[in-house]
């Protein structure tokens, strides 16, 4: 790989890196108020009871399998990839390639849209709900978006600093590991 390659790539790797923790250190921004906001309405126990369960099942649902378990380490990895096999077209939408948004199994862009689909979907209707409930699914969902920013900062350490990174990028004609 030439110079301007590797300058590429590491280029890449930053900028899509850089992209995807924005846009969810930026959800979490303007989340978190409107979960502070809740609380100063009245709750009742079947708020606490709903808050509880809320909190539970998003750290779960979205922090750890969704994140932790899938995102985050994909994340991770594809941006390795990027870094070892830049392109211009990957480099200038590295955020989106990082997502699985394309350049990707026919399986993982199927479900990357649909799952961000899912998330616009969802962003819209609790827009509609009044507080406390708004607040309460708020809550949650910035717990679990916290949850995957932790865990994707974790995952990027690991893949740009260990010899070996056993997570597959998911793209097409690429083996189990990215290096």
């Amino acid at each position: 790989m030439g110079r301007e390659e590797k300058i590429m790539g590491i280029f890449g790797a930053i900028w899509g890196l850089t992209g995807v923790l924005l846009l969810l250190g930026s959800a979490v921004y303007r989340l978190a108020p409107l979960a502070i906001d809740a609380y100063s309405y009245d709750f009742f126990w079947y708020h606490w009871l709903s808050l509880f369960i809320v909190l539970f099942f998003m750290a779960y649902a979205e922090g750890y399998r969704g994140f932790q378990k899938g995102f985050s380490p994909r994340v991770a990895s594809r941006a390795l990839y990027l870094k070892n096999h830049p392109r211009f077209l990957h480099v200038l939408f590295a955020p989106f390639f990082c997502m699985g948004l394309f350049h990707a199994s026919r399986r993982r862009r199927i479900t990357s849209i649909s799952v961000t689909s899912g998330i616009i979907v969802l962003i819209i209707m609790v827009r509609f709900l009044a507080q406390p409930w708004r607040g309460i699914v708020d809550a949650g969902v910035v717990v679990g978006l916290a949850w995957g920013l932790i865990s994707l900062i974790i995952f990027i350490f690991q893949a740009f600093s260990s010899k070996e990174f056993s997570y597959s990028p998911d793209v097409p004609g690429q083996s189990k590991t990215s290096r």
